[in-house]
């Protein structure tokens, strides 16, 4: 099994603000990406500040931000699934984990990464990220992936402990940056513009440890 990394998130923007560094690091090295990404955000409450979007074109104009972000990281595949953003939970689970099964196979990645499930706030994060796990798990023990699991809950340390992968990203806090700032929708919210032309970079606000480390568990399949 050669090096290959599968991304599996529910949302655009999901591969970037959790691990987008992360990612950059391994395409500079070379390795390829692909990325399943769950949904086009339709749902999304950020439409742009000032508004540039509304309910009936956010699915649109997220779908291109996500494409831009993905040309910024280094991704080159990206499958998206075509489901409906906050309904995850509610899916029948067999289709969308058959359907990771059988990209799994395909690709057969190294590494996995994806939510943690129960510990990623969003129940979109938390569903897919558990239907990620059951697909590897389907995998024989000796073709599975190592899994990145990546948690934001408020009580996932004191519950699940440290995480044991914390990787610097300084070296490619451009890159992320270049990222952030392609889901524009999103994150006009966080990093506004100035005088209505420029949009001020993470670096300058509150947000600025995302452009410096980012941190996963291992997460063991049994």
């Amino acid at each position: 099994m050669g090096q290959h990394i599968l991304v599996v998130f529910p949302h655009p923007d999901d591969e970037t603000f959790g691990c987008g560094g992360t990612l950059a690091l391994f395409a500079k090295s070379g390795i390829p990406i692909t990325y399943i990404c769950g949904t086009l955000g339709q749902m999304g409450r950020n439409m742009g500040n000032p508004f540039f979007a509304n309910r009936e074109t956010l699915s649109k104009i997220r779908e291109a931000e996500l494409e831009k972000a993905c040309k910024a990281i280094g991704i080159q595949h990206l499958i998206k699934l075509g489901l409906r953003d906050k309904t995850i939970e509610f899916e029948d689970p067999e289709p969308i984990v058959n359907r990771i099964e059988q990209i799994l196979r395909e690709v057969q990645p190294s590494l996995v990464l994806t939510h943690y499930p129960g510990y990623a706030v969003h129940p979109d994060h938390n569903a897919l990220g558990e239907l990620t796990i059951k697909a590897v798990s389907r995998l024989s023990t000796q073709d599975r992936p190592t899994i990145y699991a990546h948690a934001f809950a408020r009580n996932c340390q004191d519950v699940i402990g440290p995480p044991d992968i914390v990787n610097d990203i300084s070296a490619v806090a451009d890159v992320k940056c270049a990222a952030i700032l392609a889901h524009r929708s999103q994150s006009q919210v966080m990093f506004p513009r100035d005088n209505k032309t420029e949009v001020n970079e993470p670096t300058k606000n509150a947000y600025s440890h995302m452009l410096q480390r980012e941190s996963f568990w291992t997460y063991r399949c049994f």
